[in-house]
């Protein structure tokens, strides 16, 4: 017996804890053999007590015959024991090709089991054998399928980005095949993505979905469809938000009139641009719901099993789900190829003094909800505010700061009047009360002194 002692040692995604044996349990050792590896422990309780197994001579045998049988696998099965009680270790390697019990796929994803079914099933014996689903070639596209103006943008954007400058002069026939988006002379999943005239006669989901709701989920006022190659989606989307789904609310700068959009542009850029790239293209469509206070885009497709949500936050490896597609929208100038997508947005909502994205999973993808402008004109004009308190936000938006003595100037009133405009206003929760006496300034939300 091996001299470890596992009392200590957490229940984890690498780790189970099962108090008896039962053969069901072939199934998670199937699940960590597709993933990482994993140990699990027979004879701990979901405590993480050691409460022991009568019969631990026969498991000793049975297992590893069962796990050879079932699943055509080898692992170690090691016998330990503390205070007098034995329990069974059993180590299970990660495997590169794929393991299956009873004909089904299982696979460890943090602390839980998943049997894999359709498109996760189909992208996990791709990856298996070193493949991903936009490298495979589509055996029913030719190159009549390919449009010339998805190509000129692409040039345009390598030539401007300095990326692949070289491309300028290149065929239809030479870009692709530089790309690696042909295969002896065939065309790839991801080249008719990027650069078909209609890529959703291949697939057919390939599109984003708007929808602008009121009240409730079940209040949907109005959506639209938005067609097109990926590299030029992203800003067809834009333009279709732009013009019918987003108003353009009054700031100031200084004492000029400045109109915007109401979510950044290059965050939402950004996230449309991802979403695009690092969603499954087998079963449902880029989703954007527009609220009267926030805008959520949702892409099918689970993070990375070494990626979490507080990862996407700080510089974090670029792990795209579609690499072909990937490296083509770089070189085009789309993307960032160092994991900085999701940090740009992060930094652009900031440097607005807007409130930090949401990132979540749900529904088998990942959702990021940008949350508006609450400095805006139209805003603030349904918040019950008096006529100098919107003047005022508005005005200093930029500064991020409102000074008791510059509002008192601004608008002829008393201190007690500014005092009270300016206390109503933190009340609010739209400003925060920063320093002392002379010292005191109103902050805006999201904003720092300096």
């Amino acid at each position: 017996m091996l001299n470890i002692d596992y009392t200590f040692m957490s229940e984890s995604q690498n780790v189970e804890w099962k108090a008896s044996w039962r053969d069901e349990y072939l199934k998670w050792i199937c699940g960590f053999a597709n993933a990482k590896g994993g140990r699990i422990i027979i004879g701990k309780d979901d405590d993480g007590r050691v409460v022991g197994v009568a019969d631990f001579r026969r498991l000793m045998e049975d297992i590893p015959n069962k796990v050879q049988n079932h699943l055509g696998i080898i692992c170690d099965v090691n016998l330990h024991e503390k205070a007098g009680r034995h329990f069974i270790e059993i180590v299970v390697p990660p495997y590169d090709v794929p393991i299956s019990y009873q004909g089904k796929y299982h696979y460890r994803s943090g602390s839980t089991k998943q049997e894999l079914t359709g498109a996760s099933l189909n992208d996990f014996l791709l990856r298996k054998a070193g493949r991903t689903w936009d490298d495979v070639v589509e055996p029913n596209a030719t190159l009549k399928a390919i449009g010339e103006e998805g190509i000129a943008a692409f040039k345009r954007g390598a030539v401007s980005s300095k990326r692949l400058p070289s491309v300028a002069d290149d065929s239809s026939e030479e870009l692709l095949e530089n790309l690696r988006l042909t295969k002896g002379g065939e065309l790839k999943r991801a080249a008719l993505l990027l650069f078909s005239k209609d890529p959703r006669a291949f697939f057919p989901n390939a599109y984003v979905k708007i929808g602008r709701f009121g009240s409730s989920d079940a209040d949907l006022l109005y959506q639209d469809v938005v067609e097109g190659n990926a590299f030029q989606l992203a800003d067809l989307t834009l333009e279709v938000l732009e013009k019918k789904y987003f108003t353009s609310p009054i700031s100031y700068q200084g004492l000029q009139r400045v109109e915007s959009s109401e979510y950044p542009y290059e965050a939402l850029r950004e996230i449309l641009l991802n979403a695009i790239v690092h969603r499954t293209y087998t079963t449902a469509p880029v989703q954007i719901s527009i609220y009267n206070d926030r805008l959520i885009v949702w892409n099918e497709g689970s993070l990375p099993d070494n990626l979490s949500v507080e990862d996407l936050k700080r510089k974090h490896p670029s792990l795209p789900r579609n690499p072909v597609l990937a490296d083509a929208c770089f070189k085009g100038g789309l993307i960032e190829a160092w994991g900085r997508g999701t940090v740009k947005i992060m930094e652009e909502c900031q440097r607005l003094g807007l409130p930090e994205p949401d990132i979540t999973t749900i529904g088998g993808g990942v959702s990021v909800t940008l949350f508006k402008d609450i400095y805006s004109e139209e805003q603030l004009k349904g918040m019950g505010l008096n006529e100098r308190q919107v003047e005022a936000l508005l005005l200093w938006k930029n500064d991020g700061r409102i000074q008791n003595s510059k509002y008192k100037e601004k608008f002829s009133i008393t201190d007690r009047t500014a005092l009270r405009d300016l206390t109503d206003l933190v009340d609010k929760g739209l400003l925060s009360k920063e320093g002392e006496k002379k010292s005191t300034v109103y902050v805006y939300k999201g904003r720092n002194v300096g």
